[in-house]
């Protein structure tokens, strides 16, 4: 199939053409107008630093419906001991640094190009793109981030520098979205780690549909400060 190529018009090939590895289109910028139209079409920036922008929508998706959401006898031991602590919005350029970081240290390669983070900073000034954090004795453990709009939020990347600590960030996450009501989490590649997390996959047409439900919603711009009693997916 045909991989699109964008110019400077604010517009994305319907999601449906994209390749069977999910590659819809390349080129165009990293703006948050753009991004945002990306988001609620349910296309999202993949790329390395040897490649031009690509934009993908893979079929089937995967997705973490919050009131899904698996947490293991272990992990509730964790949670229950209360060795961490979780913040939203405190230190969003952190979390997207480390996440960049962890996966160099580790040998890979990241998306997470000085770009990227300068585009996604971008948004969480707009009030678009938010962090949560899991500190642990003082320093920060882990944690992720992404974007919401509506009642969908949309999973960008997560790390973690302690045992469990990313693993606490999506359960608490997941138990916040749940409070509010947000229908599900776009974790968008299929990984064996988010699946055993409750993560499925469902039909590209099945999560646009879903999409376009979600995004009819108000979305919750701003810094998120959920109360310390949050409730805990899956308690």
């Amino acid at each position: 199939m045909t991989v699109f190529r964008l110019t400077e018009e604010l517009i994305f090939p319907h999601p449906e053409w994209a390749d069977a590895d999910g590659l819809l289109a390349v080129g165009g910028d990293l703006s948050p107008q753009r991004l945002l139209l990306a988001y609620a079409m349910g296309i999202f920036p993949w790329y390395d630093r040897d490649s031009p922008i690509l934009w993908w929508s893979p079929d089937p998706r995967l997705v973490l419906f919050p009131e899904k959401a698996k947490v293991s006898k272990s992990l509730k031991r964790v949670l229950r001991k209360k060795i961490f602590r979780i913040s939203f919005d405190q230190a969003f350029s952190d979390v997207i640094r480390e996440c960049a970081r962890v996966r160099l240290e580790q040998g890979g390669d990241t998306w997470i190009l000085p770009e990227i983070i300068e585009a996604y900073e971008r948004l969480h000034y707009l009030g678009y793109a938010h962090s949560v954090e899991v500190w642990h004795e003082g320093k920060l453990a882990g944690g992720l981030y992404g974007v919401s709009l509506g009642r969908a939020f949309f999973g960008e990347s997560m790390f973690t520098r302690v045992r469990d600590a990313s693993k606490v960030a999506l359960v608490v996450l997941a138990g916040f979205l749940r409070s509010w009501q947000f229908h599900f989490i776009d974790c968008q590649i299929t990984t064996e780690h988010l699946k055993r997390m409750g993560a499925e996959e469902i039909p590209r047409q099945q999560f646009l549909e879903l999409l376009r439900k979600a995004i009819c919603y108000p979305t919750y711009c701003g810094r998120w400060s959920p109360s310390p009693d949050s409730p805990i997916a899956s308690e």
